[in-house]
């Protein structure tokens, strides 16, 4: 699937925001773990160095996995905050080739921990960018999201054995919130969790929502086949129109996909936990917030007021959203950051 960025500038405001959506949902599928040339080209340069920030690598049996360190200049024990990439070829840094340009997101929210004296590891998901080499003896029909999961839990296990640390907690944003959810439900030791734009519902019920603008024989279709994969059975014959989204190679991958719900992750979950989301989000809608909220009343719920998908301030206009998807110079949005450090400082105070 290739992007025709003359399409996209001429649709009308009003078609943006599912066009968008769904785009992403096929972003995930079509070019996972960088097949369709992305690896090398989500905006990741290893050789570089951001305030301080070094290259860390957590090495698995089927290649390595490479990461961003951001360290306090302090000589004491600090905090650490695995940061996990939401869907699709999005790179450590919040940016994805499926884009115009970058928006820096989650780099902006590793120098913001790195000035409150809080260290933080971001890291190209598998066969992503800078971790394409991490599919050495895989191929798209062997990748399954439990390797996604497993992988932050590598993470977790090789930042807890560093002595520098004083505690771990996972940040994950969009399907990166999902991840760590698991991630956190399969490692002990960890201080807290950060859940930022992260849906409250199981794949195929977002995948259900977004096709449902589609013509009915094909939204038909649609629905029996994700009926059969969410039972686990695989489907031979797929019609050209759907074969991006359901392709034999990927269906593996989405009968491990379809088995989390982030209900059930969130409900599980017996250590701190902060839920983040923005009123102006155009993929992941706040009710999603509130069905996790309401899975965990422990958790702490903040609505950023104005905040999109990829965390900055904007309005709900459709070409003011989404230009915000490419736009590094715009910050984070007020008061973001301060809600992660505050919940740091509460869950690692109280671990001391």
């Amino acid at each position: 699937m290739e992007r025709d960025d003359r399409k996209m500038r001429k649709m009308p405001a009003d078609q943006f925001p599912v066009i968008f959506i769904f785009v992403f949902i096929l972003g995930l599928l079509t070019y996972i773990h960088g097949i369709g040339g992305f690896a090398e080209a989500g905006g990741t340069d290893l050789n570089r160095q951001v305030r301080g920030g070094e290259e860390i690598t957590l090495k698995t049996p089927t290649g390595n996995i490479h990461g961003t360190l951001q360290v306090p200049e302090t000589a004491r024990k600090y905090p650490v905050v695995l940061i996990i990439a939401g869907s699709g070829p999005t790179d450590r840094d919040g940016n994805s080739p499926l884009l115009l340009g970058r928006n820096d997101s989650l780099k902006m929210i590793a120098l913001g921990l790195q000035e409150n004296g809080i260290a933080s590891v971001r890291y190209d998901k598998r066969g992503i960018a800078g971790s394409s080499d991490a599919m050495a003896g895989k191929t798209e029909a062997d990748l399954r999201f439990d390797d996604y999961v497993d992988d932050a839990v590598a993470w977790v296990e090789d930042l807890q054995k560093d002595s520098r640390f004083s505690h771990v907690i996972i940040l994950g944003h969009s399907e990166g919130a999902l991840i760590g959810t698991a991630a956190a439900n399969k490692t002990p030791g960890l201080s807290g969790i950060i859940s930022i734009s992260g849906a409250g519902r199981p794949a195929y019920d977002l995948i259900t929502e977004q096709l449902s603008n589609e013509e009915k024989e094909i939204r038909d279709e649609a629905c029996k086949i994700l009926n059969e994969l969410r039972e686990g059975r695989l489907i031979g014959e797929i019609r050209p129109e759907l074969m991006p989204l359901f392709r034999p190679s990927v269906q593996p991958y989405l009968i491990s996909w379809f088995k989390y719900n982030p209900v059930d992750e969130i409900r599980n979950l017996d250590i701190p936990l902060l839920i983040l989301h923005g009123t102006t989000d155009i993929q992941v809608n706040v009710e999603d917030a509130k069905l996790l909220k309401d899975a965990n009343q422990d958790a702490r719920l903040k609505i950023i007021d104005g905040m999109n998908h990829v965390l900055k301030s904007v309005s709900l206009d459709p070409q003011e959203n989404l230009a915000a998807y490419s736009d590094p110079s715009l910050p984070l949005a007020p008061g973001f950051l301060k809600e992660i450090v505050s919940f740091i400082r509460s869950c690692t105070t109280k671990r001391l």
